[in-house]
């Protein structure tokens, strides 16, 4: 085996074997009062092989925009403690996830505009891969060991495409609900006209979840700002 492939096929096992891991290791939860944000969101941000730069801009565009939007805004003023913490997480393969945003605390129009400023110039630091959600979803989970206590957590996986990589997704996603997470998911139809059916079966979970399609990467900002508006406003708004 040559050299090269031999480190590739060492990598993988390692990292699932990481993953596995992971998996029997208790995730930690908030307290049951007195929590400092009304919302710990992690956005997870697709940056496969499908995802071309300009692709990867319009995602992160859309995301800035959406939080500089007034109502985005109003709805996390009208929450109970009117703040939320936000981080951000580029994820591809199971070698390739990496936060490129810690933990940020957004609790008025100023600091949502900033924010709203940082992911519109935000640079891809990752390499591209294949489409590990099932990596995404566990590395994204253990940054909430590091995130203000919040009365919601909430994972936002955005990606146009089927876990390729890596431990099945279902697994996963269903020891991180049990321990009290929510996934939401943005699908991007451009590739998998069905990616929001195998979404709903596979990947997201959790109270008030939901999935979001958008039909292609132009239509990404609009729909990211209705997803946001869903998860800062919490369960039950339709």
């Amino acid at each position: 085996m040559h050299a090269g492939r031999a480190f590739k096929v060492v990598a993988s096992w390692l990292a699932g074997l990481i993953l596995s891991f992971c998996l029997l290791l208790p995730l930690p939860a908030g307290r049951a009062q007195d929590f400092d944000v009304d919302l710990a969101l992690i956005l997870a941000v697709d940056c496969s092989f499908s995802v071309d730069s300009q692709e990867f801009r319009l995602q992160m565009e859309g995301l800035g925009k959406a939080f500089m939007r007034p109502e985005v805004k109003q709805a996390i003023a009208q929450g109970q403690r009117q703040r939320i913490a936000v981080a951000v997480v580029q994820w591809s393969d199971e070698p390739n996830q990496k936060a490129v945003l810690p933990w940020t605390i957004v609790s008025g129009a100023a600091d949502a505009d900033e924010l709203g400023q940082i992911l519109m110039s935000m640079t891809r630091d990752l390499a591209e891969g294949g489409t590990s959600i099932s990596t995404a979803l566990t590395y994204s989970a253990a940054l909430f060991a590091a995130a203000p206590s919040a009365e919601r957590r909430v994972i936002d996986v955005s990606s146009d495409g089927r876990n390729n990589s890596g431990l099945p997704v279902k697994p996963v996603r269903d020891r991180l609900v049990a321990n009290g997470i929510t996934i939401n998911g943005l699908t991007i139809l451009n590739e998998w006209p069905t990616l929001d059916t195998y979404f709903e079966n596979n990947v997201v979970g959790g109270t008030g979840h939901f999935v979001i399609p958008a039909n292609d990467y132009e239509a990404f900002g609009e729909a990211i700002y209705r997803k946001l508006l869903r998860e800062i406003t919490g369960p039950g708004i339709s």
